[in-house]
């Protein structure tokens, strides 16, 4: 079956979408809406279903992939519940010290997409480590709904403070040369805004179509920042405006790049609001930029 795209749905659709993904509206609701809208023949739960991630499909690198070591670890976490759980991968072999990447997944923990994207920063010669916000309550439940639900039971202030002390262990690994980039997505974008207020020395910082920081915030920031945004985001984007006038007032080094004509989670290759075009645009320069900020 040909693989749908977001032009394959009416704006409203993908619009009750993302408010249903972002908890602004449950499943109900959103069948409910849906109901009226008859795209591709499919009824509200077919394009529920259609819109979903389908993680096989949009796989690029397997968990096994001989080119790269993989492992779920487990470290303390002083200022949050007691550890942290995470996915870290690093090249199978390399000489010397490479730099690391923290990887801070969307609002539903570290689902199979989130690995999928750390083995991928891996093969461009990085230590990637990507946390699972969601390990207090049971870790990643295997289905995105639950996941979603889950997300709700957090205490965001011990989560905010654990990915303040993944990056901190990171920093730290032996195998590492000290530097550390953050890259997020969605909620993970929002949180890369968040660690870039309140680590000093993080080496670089790649949000994409994240939330952003209060002007005060944005004055502590130090760390280079790479910021990407769909241009059919009205949600995310509504606060740019007001962050880009406070990175301007506080001489912040960043590059901001809004691609015209796409959805937010346009990197996300599991759903039909990817593109494939500003995907690999993007991630281009995300390489790009990790190599510049955290080589040197």
């Amino acid at each position: 079956m040909t693989r749908k795209t977001a032009k394959d749905f009416e704006p409203e659709v993908l619009k009750l979408f993302d408010s249903y993904v972002h908890g602004q509206l449950s499943r109900r609701g959103f069948l409910a809406s849906a109901a009226k809208f008859t795209v591709l023949g499919l009824t509200a739960e077919g394009l529920l279903e259609a819109l979903s991630p389908n993680f096989a499909q949009a796989q690029q690198i397997g968990s096994d992939d001989p080119r790269l070591t993989a492992k779920y670890v487990e470290y303390p976490s002083p200022a949050g519940y007691g550890k942290i759980r995470g996915y870290l991968v690093q090249p199978a072999k390399f000489t010397g010290k490479l730099p690391t990447v923290l990887v801070v997944h969307e609002n539903r923990g570290l689902n199979p997409h989130i690995e999928d994207i750390a083995r991928r920063i891996a093969l461009d010669n990085f230590i990637v480590f990507a946390p699972d916000a969601l390990f207090p309550l049971g870790g990643y439940p295997g289905d995105e709904d639950k996941a979603r639900e889950l997300f709700k039971g957090l205490d965001q202030t011990k989560t905010h403070a654990d990915f303040i002390t993944a990056a901190g262990i990171l920093k730290n690994l032996p195998e590492g040369n000290g530097k550390v980039g953050a890259v997020g997505f969605c909620y993970g974008g929002g949180i890369v805004n968040f660690l870039a207020t309140q680590i000093p020395d993080l080496a670089a910082g790649v949000p994409f179509y994240g939330s952003q920081p209060t002007a005060e915030d944005t004055a502590k920031i130090k760390a280079p920042l790479l910021l990407h945004y769909a241009g059919e985001d009205e949600r995310i984007n509504a606060g740019w405006p007001a962050y880009e006038i406070a990175l301007k007032a506080s001489g912040i080094h960043y590059q901001a790049y809004i691609y015209p004509g796409v959805q937010h989670g346009f990197n996300n290759d599991t759903t039909p609001r990817f593109d494939e075009a500003a995907a690999k645009l993007a991630w281009q320069r995300t390489i790009e930029f990790f190599n510049q900020q955290l080589r040197s």
